[in-house]
């Protein structure tokens, strides 16, 4: 992590380098968008590393030999419409840093905006509480039961 660091303290004059836990963020490009909730990204134009979005789910899209789920397709398309292929962002972690496959586990901002945030408010995702990666947990339930209540979304297509 010694990267992450020596990214913050250059970006410290322009934002805020911490994350809900303290650490500093890091500033990366997205390189493809794998499905709604999963994003391949490049770390100083080198390192390519896979990042599941923190604290929401999508409907599956790509498991090989299965058909996608409900609003799968649209959940992936939507991410790749926020997130679009070379599209810098910014990634904030919480307690843990990788899940049991390896991939980086992150809050994903496009300047201000959580992506994650906007997944969720807009229908494209189920709230997903894994601990102790729970720094908004209520914020996901909120906006989750908000898009729920407007079925927007898979809320007014899928039987979920």
């Amino acid at each position: 992590m010694r990267w992450a660091r020596s990214l913050c303290i250059v970006a410290m004059a322009a934002s805020a380098c911490t994350s809900p836990t303290g650490t500093p963020p890091l500033e990366v490009v997205v390189t493809r968008v794998v499905d709604g909730d999963t994003l391949d990204v490049t770390v100083q134009r080198a390192v390519t590393e896979r990042v599941r979005l923190i604290g929401i789910d999508t409907p599956e899209s790509v498991r090989p030999g299965e058909t996608p789920e409900c609003f799968g397709p649209e959940a992936s398309r939507r991410l790749n419409e926020l997130t679009p292929p070379g599209t810098p962002v910014r990634l904030e972690r919480d307690v843990e840093a990788r899940d049991p496959f390896g991939r980086l586990l992150a809050y994903v901002y496009v300047g201000d905006d959580m992506v994650n945030m906007t997944l969720a408010r807009e229908g494209y995702a189920d709230a997903l509480s894994i601990p102790p990666n729970t720094a908004f947990e209520r914020d996901f339930r909120t906006a989750v039961a908000a898009a729920r209540g407007r079925r927007s979304g898979l809320w007014g297509v899928c039987t979920r």
